[in-house]
């Protein structure tokens, strides 16, 4: 047997213990890839951590760290009741309000992980305080992220027009922009309508007094310190925060809720959360890093509200994510990657093979980069699209389709980001909701754009 079909049965038995048995699959992963990697592929261990995601590690840990921080000063507060004031109250735009900022976000350029780290920790934080599911706000999050990335300034439509334009094919910025944009809209309200959107339309503005926003912090967040939030009575007096000065809640003598008053560690920690946008989206910094940076600062100008905060980092969604991607790594090294996509380019019927390297990439997006697939896939489908038996540009805009709205999975780091942000006591929950939603579209997706795209012959 070979070593790419022993590689791949591997990582389907990873799968299957870690869904009957209660381990982690990320460590699953990790011993997988040293005995394969030892064993069949003759590597050295330290060949084998070469492939441990550590710019992705560094992501996870400096965003959860940094919103962790933010959560328990009371600042995740302001933004969440910024955000209601700014809907008016209705709670049910909100997830289309995430959907929309993160697609504004990449189509402007910014990558999509960045995006998905500034805005999924806030959109969670409001899903937790409203009881929204944090399973319906990460897939907006993500697709709307998705949804922008393939703008003709965005970061994946930079990568796939330049490979198309390189190889001498026929291609459109425009189509590929609006394909791609029009399936993540759609799937994002088939997300709202299958995970609870339909609900939040009929509720009524939300405009709650201090006592409901204190029972609700309390179902969903073990109490830290009181805060009082959107108020419906007499102006309420300033709670005090330790340390910070005050973050009480204002109120115009018409009964119009005001903002939380903030004070001066949620205003340090605002500053911090836009040094992390400006560094990530204009200078075009680690997002990990600057996220890292940040809360450091603020633990040490600080110390009594974010001493315990690095506690709070999703450290099983770290191992998760980190032994899933180390495999991966194992995969792309030893060619079972490149040698699957040799293998479907060398079926004889065109329309066959230009579907399931739409699956190939869907499959391997899922638990990898969506930036090296692209780069990959494309150019390994050249030859095929040179041709000429199948439309160039309806397939490259097919493949980048089936490669891109997978990134919900909980293995891709917009997944991964959704689930270390998501409460404790939700957070299995998402991490499966994410894995169904994630495993659906690797094969809903291909068949669609497929379908829509290739089949029909008019690109």
């Amino acid at each position: 047997m070979s070593i790419h079909l022993i590689s791949l049965l591997v990582l389907v038995v990873v799968f299957l213990i870690a869904t009957v048995r209660p381990v982690n699959m990320g460590a699953l992963a990790l011993v997988a890839a040293f005995v394969v990697g030892t064993a069949v592929a003759g590597e050295e261990a330290t060949k084998i951590l070469d492939g441990f995601p550590g710019d992705l590690f560094v992501i996870l840990v400096g965003v959860t760290y940094l919103f962790a921080i933010a959560k328990r000063n009371g600042t995740v507060d302001w933004l969440v009741a910024t955000a209601v004031r700014a809907v008016g109250g209705r709670v049910g735009l909100i997830p289309w309000v995430m959907f929309a900022v993160c697609a504004a976000i990449t189509a402007a350029g910014a990558v999509s992980p960045a995006a998905v780290a500034i805005i999924a920790p806030i959109g969670l934080g409001f899903a937790a305080r409203y009881r929204i599911s944090p399973l319906l706000m990460g897939v907006m999050v993500v697709q709307g992220a998705s949804a922008g990335s393939f703008s003709p300034i965005g970061i994946f439509g930079g990568i796939v027009n330049g490979v198309v334009d390189r190889a001498g094919l026929p291609g459109s910025p425009l189509v590929l922009f609006a394909s791609t944009f029009t399936v993540n809209l759609l799937l994002a309200a088939a997300a709202f309508v299958l995970f609870g959107g339909r609900s939040l339309l009929g509720r009524e503005r939300v405009v709650l007094g201090a006592e409901a926003i204190e029972a609700s912090r309390r179902a969903t967040h073990p109490p830290v310190r009181p805060h009082s939030l959107v108020g419906t009575g007499p102006v309420r007096p300033a709670v005090e925060q330790p340390g910070s000065g005050t973050a009480g809640v204002t109120e115009t003598d018409t009964g119009t809720p005001g903002l939380p008053r903030l004070g001066v560690e949620q205003i340090g920690t605002l500053v911090g959360l836009l040094g992390l946008v400006v560094g990530a989206l204009v200078f075009n910094l680690n997002v990990g890093f600057v996220a890292v940076t940040v809360a450091v600062l603020l633990t040490l100008a600080y110390p009594r509200s974010s001493k315990d905060a690095v506690n709070q980092v999703s450290w099983g969604a770290v191992l998760l994510i980190g032994g899933i991607v180390t495999y991966v790594a194992l995969l792309e090294r030893t060619g079972t990657i490149g040698w699957l996509g040799t293998s479907v380019a060398g079926i004889g019927a065109p329309l066959l093979a230009a579907l399931l390297i739409c699956l190939i990439g869907a499959v391997v997006s899922a638990f990898a980069s969506t930036t090296g697939i692209l780069g990959a896939l494309i150019p390994l489908a050249v030859p095929f699209l040179a041709s000429g038996s199948v439309g160039a540009v309806g397939l490259i805009a097919a493949l980048s389709i089936s490669a891109s709205v997978v990134d919900s999975s909980p293995f891709s780091t917009n997944g991964a980001l959704v689930v270390a942000n998501s409460p404790d006591d939700k957070r299995d929950r998402v991490f499966r909701g994410l894995m169904a939603w994630g495993m659906a579209l690797v094969v809903i997706a291909p068949l669609l754009s497929w379908g829509l795209l290739v089949l029909p012959g008019w690109l």
